[in-house]
């Protein structure tokens, strides 16, 4: 399967099956070769890998974790952590569903893994946001929930 969801934490609004076809989603148009992982985690796991793999010690909305390992035709692109908390507080200030932010969050983190990179400087930082936003529009609808 292209896109694997290991959901580590749960909130109401995103389904981990949303997550997955967006992730294929994305495969299919940028890199139709490749695997990806993406972790749904809370705050306190994000901040502890925020810790130990970028020497920041604080929690965050997205962390991409690429990987370039090839096994035959198939590549793994690598990983993508989503914290769930963190998704929520950004989706309620821009009063956005969850679901809506942690695609965001997935696009934002997919693009890392294939090279962008807006710490860059401006014009690297303007290049990544047109496609995000580009890629984020380009996502089928999501399925609203009845309950």
């Amino acid at each position: 399967m292209p896109t694997l969801v290991v959901s580590r934490c749960r909130r109401r609004g995103v389904r981990a099956a949303d997550v997955r076809r967006d992730g294929n989603h994305l495969l299919a148009e940028l890199a139709p070769n490749a695997e990806l992982s993406v972790a749904l985690v809370d705050d306190t796991e994000i901040h502890r890998l925020n810790r130990d793999y970028r020497d920041k010690d604080r929690p965050t909305d997205v962390l991409a974790f690429p990987m370039g390992d090839t096994d035959g035709d198939e590549q793994l692109l690598g990983d993508v952590v989503i914290s769930l908390d963190t998704a929520l507080r950004q989706a309620t200030e821009r009063d956005a569903p969850i679901a809506e932010e942690v695609r965001v969050l997935l696009v934002h983190g997919f693009l890392h893994l294939l090279g962008y990179d807006h710490e860059r400087g401006p014009v690297d930082a303007r290049k990544m946001l047109r496609l995000q936003r580009k890629l984020v529009r380009e996502l089928p609808p999501i399925a609203v929930s009845k309950s």
